[in-house]
């Protein structure tokens, strides 16, 4: 049973794109769990209802779709980070039970390991802003001509430019 919910599953990307000073409480605790502590800070997770219960409260703040397996690989060779911001290394792929950094982001992006429960792992992907910036206004929803909310897989095109 457990192995039919985890062929369900698919990778999430999410990323804040919007400060919280006059959010409310609750916005703030659910990006707090989220680990997204601050703008241009990215996560993986998957799709099970609590994620994404979490990714509905905060929805205007946070951006997020369906991440591809190119766009899983690039985030964790490129911008994965080991406790002290050190690189990760096909040495630390090895150390925790895979053959390289290719493996380790396969075995992410197909739900088999949860990247925020690797030991001695930065949670968070720090990104930087956008190349040639955002598109439309980040106070307006994706479906509006805006940022926010669910964006399905155009995602990988925002992460590609923020990478």
């Amino acid at each position: 049973m457990a192995e039919k919910k985890r062929e369900k599953r698919k990778c999430i990307i999410a990323v804040r794109i919007r400060g919280v000073i006059s959010a409310p409480r609750e916005v703030r605790e659910t990006l707090h769990l989220l680990n997204l502590k601050r703008n241009n800070y990215a996560i993986l997770i998957d799709n099970r209802p609590s994620f994404l219960g979490m990714l509905k409260t905060a929805q205007n703040f946070i951006t997020w779709g369906e991440a591809s397996e190119e766009n899983v690989k690039l985030l964790i060779k490129e911008r994965g980070r080991l406790i002290g911001n050190k690189k990760l290394t096909d040495g630390y792929a090895q150390k925790i039970g895979y053959k390289s950094l290719e493996k380790l982001a396969l075995a992410v992006f197909k739900c088999q390991t949860e990247y925020w429960k690797l030991p001695n792992i930065q949670p968070v992907f720090k990104l930087h802003p956008p190349s040639k910036g955002f598109k439309g206004k980040i106070k307006k929803s994706y479906g509006m001509g805006g940022e926010l909310g669910y964006r399905g897989e155009k995602i990988n095109e925002l992460i590609k430019r923020m990478i």
